[in-house]
């Protein structure tokens, strides 16, 4: 298994997220309408003059999120057998403590005692609400006091448990699909954007870094525009992955790009921007494929 590369800060994802869309609320409603000129719409009418086409598919669909589940678990567990994380944890000597789950919650930022909390009020007494007053104290730390020796093993026999596996679905919708894919739409980028802004989201967060998600954005607004402010979707998706190749090499351990260079950069390359298979990809010198 190759190391996971884990993101920085976690609790403000929500709130800067939140904050950009309110900024643009009109955008997220075209999306869910826009069509291309004389065609017909899902209503049965015929979109105006002028109105922009937009895949009416988004990562949202339950066929594309199990796609985004399998590409970000090709680059975190090297393998696209997603489901099989829910019982992962280990410390990767990142600084953030125990990392573990399908999206790599840890203990040191905040999203792993977030997981735990929602756990124990859906299963009060579970295995693994002892360890709350531990991940209190630990969060923002990479210690592990009073979370050895058992936490490990606790957290796999609780990754059993289909209310623990829930949990583990919804906190990753909540914190970090859910975001990114409301800001791809409001961006009015397909499926492919939609993956890009959630890889990202995943590995760094979006805190007040300059590496974090809302500022690797910024950073691609200084070179294109994305079509909602009527730029090319091909130039500015480039120009957010130039951007996130960036934000990953100024840490050692993000610093192998080949999640965007021999993966999304493939298939941005190809103009597959729906994501449609079949895909084929490389992550840290592995190949994957989906049919």
């Amino acid at each position: 298994m190759h190391t996971p590369h884990r993101r920085t800060t976690r609790r403000a994802l929500l709130a800067v997220m939140g904050a950009s869309l309110l900024a643009a609320p009109s955008l997220v409603g075209q999306v869910a309408t826009a069509a291309p000129t004389g065609t017909s719409t899902a209503a049965g009418g015929t979109a105006p003059a002028g109105t922009t086409a937009v895949a009416a598919v988004g990562l949202d669909d339950p066929a594309k999120k199990e796609i985004a589940m399998k590409l970000v678990s090709s680059a975190e567990n090297s393998s696209l057998d997603w489901k099989a994380q829910y019982k992962y944890i280990e410390d990767i000597g990142d600084g953030r403590g125990y990392t573990a789950g399908i999206i790599g919650f840890c203990s040191g930022t905040g999203d792993m005692l977030d997981l735990v909390e929602l756990y124990a009020q859906r299963k009060p007494g579970n295995v693994l609400e002892k360890y709350l007053p531990a991940l209190r104290r630990v969060d923002g730390t990479d210690s592990h006091a009073g979370l050895d020796p058992n936490f490990t093993k606790d957290w796999q026999k609780a990754a059993q448990d289909t209310v623990f596996q829930e949990a583990q679905n919804y906190e990753r919708d909540r914190v970090y699909f859910n975001p990114s894919v409301s800001q791809g739409k409001a961006d009015r980028v397909g499926v492919l954007g939609q993956f890009a802004y959630y890889d990202a989201i995943v590995m760094h967060g979006d805190g007040g870094d300059s590496t974090s998600f809302g500022n690797i954005r910024k950073r691609a607004l200084g070179k294109a525009k994305p079509p909602a402010q009527g730029g090319d979707e091909v130039t500015w998706l480039n120009a957010f992955l130039d951007a996130r190749v960036w934000a990953m090499k100024q840490e050692e351990a993000h610093s192998d790009t080949s999640r965007v260079d021999t993966a999304q950069r493939v298939f941005l390359n190809k103009r597959n921007l729906n994501l449609d298979p079949p895909l084929d990809w490389k992550v840290y010198g592995d190949s994957f494929h989906i049919g």
